[in-house]
């Protein structure tokens, strides 16, 4: 077992348990996913290629640099330049999480949504948890082209949803990142639900006491 620092060890733990959580509840399956939390001393612990969040391995995971170098465990996620472009946007982001969860990736395909804020005004816990959830255009999974366009949005935007792909969503810590992603993908399982009736909506003052 390598050696490794009390907070690389805890960080490493803590990923491997929430993807765990995660799987196990249906919020990803067989390979899909990827997620990452960066250290204090700026270097990414990152799931693995082709690996599966419900039989992660803390020894194996991928260790990269802020540049994407590979230093330790096995080969880093192809989606790479995704979460490095969240880290290098925002110094307040340390971890980033990539889910093809069902509602939301099927959110992610409809033509009728605003490109601007994907999600309508179901809940107040999607305005509070994240504020809001613009659609970016699709791209060849693991492409330069979402870093590319992510940089565009992560200053001022910790959750999008990639056309046709699914979301992706940065935090403080992983936890925050995980349980907004959950939260997300809750509201979007409310608008599918409730799509095809009439149903309230929030108030665009009422929007505005919760992102204030």
């Amino acid at each position: 077992m390598m050696k490794m620092s009390q907070e690389e060890q805890l960080a490493r733990d803590g990923l491997v348990k929430l993807a765990k959580s995660l799987f196990d509840r249906g919020y990803t399956h067989g390979s899909s996913g990827n997620m990452s939390v960066m250290l204090s001393d700026n270097t990414i612990i990152a799931t693995p290629t082709n690996s599966c969040f419900g039989d992660l391995d803390v020894n194996t995971l991928s260790k990269i640099d802020v540049y994407g170098n590979h230093l330790s465990g096995d080969k880093p996620t192809k989606e790479v330049p995704m979460h490095l472009a969240f880290y290098t946007t925002n110094a307040h982001y340390r971890a980033v999480v990539h889910l093809h969860s069902t509602y939301l990736t099927a959110l992610s395909c409809l033509k009728d949504v605003n490109k601007g804020n994907c999600l309508p005004g179901v809940s107040p816990y999607f305005f509070m948890k994240v504020g809001k959830l613009p659609l970016l255009p699709y791209f060849k999974p693991g492409s330069q082209e979402i870093a590319n366009t992510i940089l565009q949005y992560a200053k001022t935007n910790s959750a999008i949803l990639l056309a046709n792909h699914g979301p992706v969503i940065a935090g403080k810590t992983l936890k925050e990142a995980v349980y907004n992603i959950e939260e997300l993908e809750n509201t979007a399982k409310l608008y599918f639900l409730l799509k095809p009736y009439k149903y309230n909506e929030l108030s665009q003052a009422e929007i505005n006491q919760l992102i204030t």
